[in-house]
């Protein structure tokens, strides 16, 4: 069983940063992409960012240009820097993991206020 902890979503003003992590555990031998959706409220489940297993980064429209994710092979977490946030950022951020089978994170809150 493979197990997501997410950690470090908040509260914070726009043009703010926060940074979101996530680490894995359980039967992990060898892990494909790790990346974070989101979700707004009455929206559809939406990519933010992945990273595959030779480090190419894929960006969803929004993030592009203002966050950056990166990955931790030795510690099999991903991280999700997120900068210059807007309100329109605000979402619960899920971050995933394909080891054959793809396993989700329970989510984490992003509130950016105007």
């Amino acid at each position: 069983q493979v197990q997501l902890v997410e950690s470090g979503g908040g509260l914070v003003q726009a043009g703010g940063s926060l940074r979101l992590s996530c680490a894995a555990s359980g039967s992990i031998r060898y892990i494909n992409t790790m990346g974070w959706y989101r979700q707004a409220p009455g929206k559809q489940r939406e990519l933010v960012a992945r990273i595959n297993k030779f480090r190419t980064t894929t960006y969803g429209d929004s993030a592009k240009g203002r966050f950056a994710i990166s990955r931790d092979n030795a510690r099999n977490t991903v991280s999700l820097q997120l900068n210059s946030l807007k309100p329109e950022d605000t979402a619960v951020y899920y971050c995933y993991l394909e080891v054959g089978t793809t396993y989700w994170g329970q989510g984490t809150q992003v509130t950016v206020s105007s």
